[in-house]
Order: structure tokens, then C-alpha cells, then sequence
């Protein structure tokens, strides 16, 4: 499933691709992956062509937020969150040091 959507994502000329592992991190997922979209309508394509490939693969369980025109579109595939951003979005959240492996060392 992952590759699926990142080779989705890729297609539709994401940028900055980035996957998570949160095994053991977090109970609501495995894996999230976070990219970045410069348009509200890339972003949105991005989305339903990416749920239309999980169903695909037999992914029916799709849920959706924000794909009616936000910065921000989170895509639950089960096992795998994606969040889409616009570039702002994504600074402003930071969820790649929020959920960083580097946060779990004590220093």
C-alpha cells in the first residue's frame, strides 16, 4: 500500500515525499506520509486519485478531511495516514519533528 501511494503522489507532482514510521509510536497508524502541494487544486487531485488508487488495491475504508479547498487534506487509509499540505501549511504544523524518531532519544 505504501508504494501505491507514494507512486500515486509522485505522479501527480507532490513534492518532498516524506514517510514515518510510527510502529510503537502511535496506536492510530504504522506509517504517515506527508507531502506537499503548491494548489488547492493540485491538492485535491491529488487526493481523489489517490483514493481512487487504494480502491484499487482494494482499500475501500477511505476517510477524507479538508478536500473542499484547505491547506491542509488528511487522507486515513487504515495503517497508513497521508496529510497533503500547501507549503505554509506544512511549516506551520511541523508534523515531520512533531512525530521525529529524534524526539523519542532523552538527551
Amino acid at each position: 500500500m505504501q508504494a501505491t501511494i507514494t507512486e500515486s503522489l509522485a505522479a501527480d507532482k507532490a513534492e518532498d515525499i516524506v514517510t514515518l514510521d510510527l510502529n510503537g509510536r502511535a496506536s492510530f497508524a504504522d506509517r504517515m506520509i506527508i507531502a506537499t502541494g503548491l494548489a488547492d487544486r493540485q491538492i485535491a487531485a491529488m487526493a481523489t486519485h489517490l483514493t481512487e488508487k487504494l480502491h484499487e488495491i482494494g482499500i475501500k475504508r477511505v476517510q477524507i478531511e479538508g478536500a473542499t479547498g484547505t491547506d491542509w487534506v488528511l487522507i486515513d487509509a487504515g495503517d497508513i495516514v497521508i496529510h497533503l499540505f500547501k507549503p505554509d501549511a506544512r511549516d506551520l504544523y511541523g508534523l515531520e519533528k512533531m512525530w521525529s524518531a529524534d524526539l523519542d532519544d532523552p538527551a
